[in-house]
Parts: C-alpha cells; structure tokens; sequence
C-alpha cells in the first residue's frame, strides 16, 4: 500500500528585510481538502509558496514523506502543482499546446511526447481546438481553465490554489468550483470567499505569517467570518 501524503511545515520561519514575516510555524496537512483564510498580509500566498518548494524557509524546513521541498524540485514537480491568482503570472508560452508541454518537459518527457500527452489533456477536456490558440486572446476564465489543464496534465497528488476565483464572473466562478470538487488530487485552496470552504476538511486561518485558528471548517469560518465582520464595523 502506498504511503499516505503528509506535508510536514517544521518550525517554518521567514523574515523580509531584517522583519520576521513567517513563522515560526509547524504544521502536518494530511487531508483531502484543507482551506487558508487571513487578511491581505497574513501570509496566505507566502504559505502556498513554501509548500510547494518555491521558495527556501529562512529556517526549518518543509517536507514531503521526509523529502525536502525546496532542495528536491524533482520531487516537488512530480507531486506538487500550483495554480496562482492571476493566471498572467503563470501562463509563459504564446500557445496553448507549448503551455501545457511544458510542464511534462520539466517531468522529463520529451518535446514529441509532451506535446502529444497535451493534446490528449485538451481532447478529454473538450478543448482539441485550442492547441494552437494564442494564449493572449483567452478569456480570463479560459486563462484559469488553461492554467488547471496544463496542472492537471503533470499528474499532481495535491494541488495549490491560490484565490483562484479572483476576478472571475458568477458562472465562470461557479464552473470552476464544480470542476475543482470533482478532482481526485488533494486541494489547499487560498481564499477571501469562506463560502467555497464549507465541506472543506480543515481551514487554517493564518494571521501576521502564525495559525490563529486550525480545525474543523465550519468552527474556524464561523470565527473568521465574525472577526471579519467586526472589522469591517470598525471601518463604517
């Protein structure tokens, strides 16, 4: 039987310019769906970074099963993906065929396979016709859309989502969180939107770069939401 996933944060800390800004923090995420909440500022993007390998603690370290994150990229490339808020940010190649590629080309696969498990990736997701599009003509919804096929191609077991329903209209909104609530892998979804969080399995709400608040989903949103709301009062 395969080993579980546990993503382990082992007394995690960052500082920026001579400021502590994370951490430290000590974490193990074993489940399917786990949810992020805070402020702008909180470390919420700072986190997703440091759990899929992006960036180096400035002390202890983040693990998969024992395997350091940040030093082991080929470990991090074949479990972790990241789909980050605005897809602009991620999206590097003029097409979509050469966009989705190159992820399986980072894997090891080469040009001709790569392009051929692409193809395979837009044709299972209704999308053949789009492999020779131009990225930059994509709707900001289809730029999403892209960013979780050319995810979802590598085969990751956990996927990062950093507020990936920022700037979205309703349905497109609505479409991508049915989408993500069908996936196998497991999720960490960054979100403002406590609502997209209720069936989630474990919320953290992070706050100055420490955990506040970690449990069970409807409890920890419950609270944040109050605190929300109480600030928000303060600033009428």
């Amino acid at each position: 039987m395969a080993r579980p996933a546990t993503y382990t944060f082992d007394n995690v800390s960052l500082a920026k310019d001579g400021k502590q800004i994370f951490g430290p923090l000590s974490l193990n995420l074993r489940e399917k769906r786990i949810g992020i909440v805070g402020q702008n500022g909180s470390g919420k993007s700072t986190f997703a970074r440091l759990l899929a390998g992006l960036i180096a603690p400035d002390s202890g370290q983040v693990h998969l099963n024992g395997a350091n994150l940040f030093k082991d990229r080929k470990t991090a490339l074949a479990h972790i993906g990241v789909i980050f808020q605005n897809p602009d940010q991620q999206i590097i190649f003029p097409t979509v065929i050469e966009e989705i590629a190159f992820g399986l080309q980072q894997q090891g696969l080469n040009k001709t396979d790569a392009h051929r498990r692409a193809q395979d990736v837009l044709a299972r997701h209704g999308r053949a016709d789009w492999a020779d599009r131009n990225t930059h003509i994509l709707s900001q919804g289809q730029r999403h859309y892209l960013c979780l096929m050319a995810v979802l191609a590598m085969q990751p077991s956990l996927i990062i989502l950093d507020e990936p329903y920022a700037g979205l209209d309703i349905p497109t909104s609505m479409g991508l969180h049915h989408m993500l609530g069908k996936l196998d892998q497991s999720l960490v979804m960054i979100t403002h939107d406590p609502a997209v969080l209720q069936e989630y399995d474990r919320v953290i709400w992070l706050e100055n770069g420490s955990v506040k608040q970690d449990g069970p989903a409807a409890p920890v949103l419950a609270d944040f939401s109050a605190e929300m709301q109480r600030l928000g009062a303060l600033q009428c």
